[in-house]
């Protein structure tokens, strides 16, 4: 099998990639910012699937500095870019923020090309395709950009500036190098240990009574683990290479609609889950004083509807039912960081 390389192993997007790649017999290699985080993050791996712990190798790597990325890339077949700037340890402003995450896609991939990487997969996000738009009646698609010239947040801007620039790398220098960008919608899944995922945000603040109703906002939502299949599928298959996919389950559903599936799914557990849906003008003023709600903010009064339709029909990805992802989400949270109830 191949050496793939999965920068920023310890994210949560990244981790669900390793696993999914030693799972399919692939030898791993994943860059951290701190080797002294590799002990947490093997256990993690092997209490989630147990493996052969020589297929896997942690080296350091940062995407703000050239230093080591030649030595990570060195004998990959191929390289699934995940690292990125977040909401959770995001650069003090927007320019830093649009720097590091295109800056850091440029780093990896001329590493890759140097190293003669076959393929760079790279995570985008549905922050690069829906954000700065009117409300539309259709769906989001892989045809869609953000518009960077609209009011939208930080996050979003960087990852839509660093995939424009990685295709234009690619066309420009790649020299024959292919370059696949999976776009994935709102993120759930279980956890690998007491992390905090920006994406888990709205269900871990249902279900800890941080909302007094739930967020005023609707999206499309897909598994982890169906993004990490996604990727692999986007590293191999032949009709990937020069393509964006969007990642998403099926149709927005309101965050009322998820907390419904919590209620139901998790009875006197979910006891503190709201049933109602807060006002716009509301909740925007309750995000200047609540943490959680100040979070997702730029989503407030928004609907961002994809479609994972090409990824299905072109690439036979498959991702599992919403319902079971939601209450699989919620189960996991609870295990790894209990919940209070009552």
């Amino acid at each position: 099998m191949s050496q793939v390389l999965v920068t920023g192993g310890t994210g949560f997007i990244a981790s669900w990639c390793v696993l999914a790649l030693l799972e399919a017999g692939h030898d791993v290699r994943t860059t951290v910012r701190d080797l002294g985080r590799e002990p947490a993050l093997r256990a993690r791996l092997q209490a989630a699937a147990p493996f052969d712990d020589a297929r896997l190798t942690v080296v350091v790597a940062d995407l703000v500095a050239d230093d080591g990325w030649a030595e990570a890339v060195a004998g990959c077949n191929y390289v699934l870019h995940v690292a990125s700037p977040t909401l959770r340890a995001a650069p003090q402003s927007e320019a830093a923020m649009v720097s590091a995450a295109r800056d850091g896609v440029l780093r990896v991939l001329r590493a890759a090309r140097d190293a003669h990487v076959r393929r760079v997969v790279l995570t985008s996000a549905l922050g690069a395709v829906g954000y700065g738009h009117p409300p539309r009646a259709t769906p989001f698609t892989e045809a869609d950009w953000t518009d960077v010239d609209a009011d939208i947040p930080p996050y979003q801007r960087s990852k839509t500036f660093a995939e424009r620039a990685a295709w234009q790398f690619v066309e420009e220098e790649g020299d024959g190098l292919e370059l696949a960008a999976v776009h994935p919608a709102a993120v759930l899944g279980p956890v690998l240990g007491p992390d905090d995922p920006p994406s888990l945000r709205v269900v871990r603040g249902m279900l800890d009574g941080s909302f007094p109703a739930c967020p005023p906002f609707g999206t499309s939502w897909v598994d982890v683990r169906d993004v990490a299949d996604l990727h692999l599928r986007a590293m191999t298959d032949p009709a990937a290479a020069g393509e964006r996919w969007l990642a998403s389950a099926g149709p927005s559903l309101r965050v009322v609609e998820v907390a419904a599936v919590l209620r139901r799914r998790l009875g006197d557990r979910a006891d503190r889950v709201p049933t109602r849906e807060l006002p716009l003008p509301v909740a925007r003023l309750l995000s200047r004083f609540n943490p959680r709600m100040a979070a997702i903010r730029p989503q407030l009064g928004h609907d961002y509807d994809a479609s994972g339709a090409k990824a299905q029909r072109l690439l036979g990805w498959a991702p599992r039912p919403l319902d079971d992802t939601i209450a699989e989400t919620a189960e996991s949270l609870l295990a790894h960081t209990p919940v209070t109830t009552g």
